[in-house]
């Protein structure tokens, strides 16, 4: 049973039913609940939801521009990923130079021209791309009060090898110090991972599970022999924690990106990606997806499908800032069917 979506439908009715009006800073007014979770065992399969289609060749390459540490978007508009053009182009047609040369009648570039442009003259990528310490910065380069970078992906990983049972597996993207240089303050602002040791019952129920096997295929087993066979001794969970959650357009990006995120910390280290869990804040629906919201709470969900990686090649290109090694054909995507997509406005 797909009990993702059926939470993430559950959560929609719950915003309808329950939410309160509120103003926001985009002018487009919401529906809004407080305080809610997601909660997917990734043994179920990958976290995207059939119940719309969703772009996951966009959402795997924002994952791999916040990893190395990339704050610009030509590396998002070289792959064909938009998400975070509004806003980019929102910082340029209200820039006071560009805003008095439209006042004097002169022409400025509309979205589609503006990205040409950023794909086309480094020079203008480099003034009007880039979006401020958003979460790539604060990532893989967290500036403390030293002036020392911090690089708290490549700690995090270190410390899931040499410190698993650490209960300070944690990355911040809330940098208080630069929030106002930010485009966006973050709206997914840290997260935990959480490691445990697998029993040996279950750790050979898992195994055999891999190949295909009844548990009583291994019932032989020790530690040692699935130690010498490679398989992972542990299981890693993820928590992320999101202050404003944009509940249909936003979410499901959100859920898909930190379960990838997940598979490729476990890949890295070993071990078997556990629980994924939301943490949400402000939960809100804009009034002008209500009724969109309304049609994918009526389809029937389907069976998740699975995620695949070929290596860990593309995590690492990542950390090593080699954005041309990345190919994101190593993301795997396999048996998804969903239904069609639901197209929605989305607000800057």
């Amino acid at each position: 049973m797909n009990k993702l979506d059926i939470q993430y439908q559950k959560l929609l009715k719950d915003i309808l039913k329950n939410g309160v009006e509120k103003s926001d800073r985009t002018g487009t007014g919401t529906i809004s609940v407080f305080g809610k979770q997601i909660h997917h065992d990734m043994a179920e399969g990958f976290p995207l939801l059939t119940t719309k289609k969703m772009p996951f060749k966009t959402i795997a390459t924002e994952l791999m521009w916040f990893l190395q540490g990339d704050t610009n978007i030509k590396y998002l508009l070289k792959n064909n990923c938009h998400i975070w053009s509004g806003d980019a182009y929102k910082n340029y047609v209200n820039d006071p130079v560009i805003k008095a040369q439209w006042d004097k009648g002169g022409d400025i570039a509309d979205i589609n021209e503006f990205e040409n442009l950023i794909l086309s003259s480094d020079e203008f990528a480099e003034k009007w791309g880039e979006l401020g310490p958003v979460y790539g910065k604060q990532w893989r380069s967290w500036q403390d009060i030293d002036w020392l970078y911090i690089d708290q992906i490549q700690n995090l990983i270190n410390d899931l090898k040499t410190n698993p049972d650490s209960r300070r597996l944690m990355v911040s993207a809330w940098n208080v110090g630069e929030l106002n240089d930010m485009v966006l303050p973050p709206c997914h602002y840290g997260f935990q991972v959480y490691t445990r040791e697998m029993e040996l019952e279950e750790r050979i129920w898992r195994w055999c599970l891999s190949l295909g096997h009844h548990p009583s295929y291994g019932a032989d087993l020790e530690h040692e022999d699935l130690d010498e066979r490679g398989y992972p001794k542990r299981i890693i969970s993820l928590m992320w924690n999101q202050r404003s959650v944009d509940t249909f357009l936003g979410l499901p990006f959100n859920i898909a990106s930190y379960g990838l995120l997940l598979v490729m910390l476990a890949k890295e280290v070993n071990m078997l990606p556990g629980h994924l869990i939301g943490s949400l804040g402000d939960v809100h629906l804009y009034n002008n997806h209500i009724e969109q919201a309304c049609e994918q709470i009526s389809r029937e969900p389907k069976q998740l499908p699975i995620v695949k990686l070929s290596s860990g090649h593309n995590l690492r290109a990542a950390l090593r800032g080699k954005p041309e090694e990345i190919d994101l054909n190593d993301f795997m995507l396999i048996d998804y069917d969903p239904y069609p997509t639901i197209k929605a406005p989305l607000s800057n």
